[in-house]
């Protein structure tokens, strides 16, 4: 009675402390978005800055550049304002995983028992299941048979199903071809055991499954989006767009285009809208230009302007006013 006391007073106390620093943590982010507020203008761009930092922290963690992420923080200043604890708990499980053993990630599972049953999760029985599989493969398939008795015990349904497929190995060789025993002893389950509990710990921690970087990134490119930035001859593109640039182009490619209520025109020259005070000349050849751009070209050439796409010379009295509807 004793040891169990003591041992629930230190589960206590480990508890009161984890929600202490979780505590402490949130305070100290929710006073660096509420000094946003209070800063002047000049500082706020270093807190834009800072704010990118964290995002591109959290995109390097992600994308497992531990190292990287840990030397910008540090750079920095910012490791009070990210998550490179729990990635790093992360990394030790994930890695342990690549390796084929199931220890850590189990080990998890038991600290994390209670709220991943919350979360129905099957984390833990399909690490079971892969340590039953890997008694097969090495040929040990009494050891497989006392496995399966001690932990394949009060299942759904749902589980049994699998199960039942799983204890059909003991029947095969480990050279099958027949399927669904063949994918049972495929080396790449590890890997989708690597993506569970990684969607797991993020859904644990109530972390989206995509970066912030990642969401701002895509967000930014598709309110920019245009069809302009995706003709096939090239010549609308801006070199001021992020979207019209060579990489961000590619990744935007399956975006949605920005929605625009209002339409701007823009003369592709000088990048002003056009307007009453600029309104839009259309050259013979079709194309049209804001008339600043066109009257400031024709001053400086004797009355005739160059098109910038095709390169013709007309005369600038040749230019007419459109009309838009």
């Amino acid at each position: 009675m004793v040891e169990r006391l003591t041992i629930l007073k230190r589960k206590a106390e480990e508890s009161i402390t984890d929600e202490m620093e979780a505590a402490q943590a949130c305070k100290r982010r929710i006073e660096h978005l509420k000094s946003y507020d209070t800063l002047p203008p000049a500082a706020k761009v270093q807190w834009k800055k800072t704010r990118l930092d964290r995002m591109l922290v959290e995109y390097f963690l992600r994308a497992g550049y531990y190292n990287t992420a840990i030397k910008l923080a540090e750079h920095t200043h910012i490791q009070d304002l990210t998550n490179i604890e729990l990635f790093l708990v992360s990394k030790d499980v994930e890695e342990s995983l690549a390796k084929r053993d199931t220890s850590k990630c189990l080990l998890w599972c038991y600290d994390n028992k209670s709220k991943l049953r919350k979360m129905k999760s099957t984390l833990e029985f399909n690490l079971r299941q892969q340590e039953f599989i890997e008694y097969v493969r090495n040929n040990c398939r009494m050891e497989a048979v006392r496995h399966a008795r001690k932990y394949f015990t009060g299942l759904d349904e749902s589980q049994l199903s699998s199960l039942r497929q799983v204890m059909g190995l003991l029947a095969f060789s480990v050279d099958t071809q027949i399927a669904p025993y063949r994918e049972l002893l495929d080396p790449r389950r590890w890997d989708s055991l690597v993506q569970q509990f990684r969607h797991e710990n993020f859904k644990l921690y109530q972390l989206n499954n995509h970066s912030m970087f990642t969401v701002a990134l895509q967000a930014g490119l598709s309110a920019l989006k245009t069809p302009q930035c995706y003709r096939d001859d090239g010549t609308s593109k801006n070199p001021d767009c992020p979207v019209c640039s060579k990489h961000l182009n590619n990744l935007a490619c399956h975006l949605p285009f920005a929605h625009c209520s209002q339409s701007r025109l823009i003369c592709s020259i000088t990048g002003e809208p056009l307007n009453e005070h600029n309104p839009p000349m259309m050259l013979p050849n079709g194309h049209v230009y804001g008339y600043n751009s066109l009257l400031a070209m024709a001053a400086e050439h004797d009355g005739r302007v160059v098109c910038p796409r095709t390169k013709e010379i007309f005369n600038w009295e040749d230019a007419e006013k459109v009309f838009v509807m």
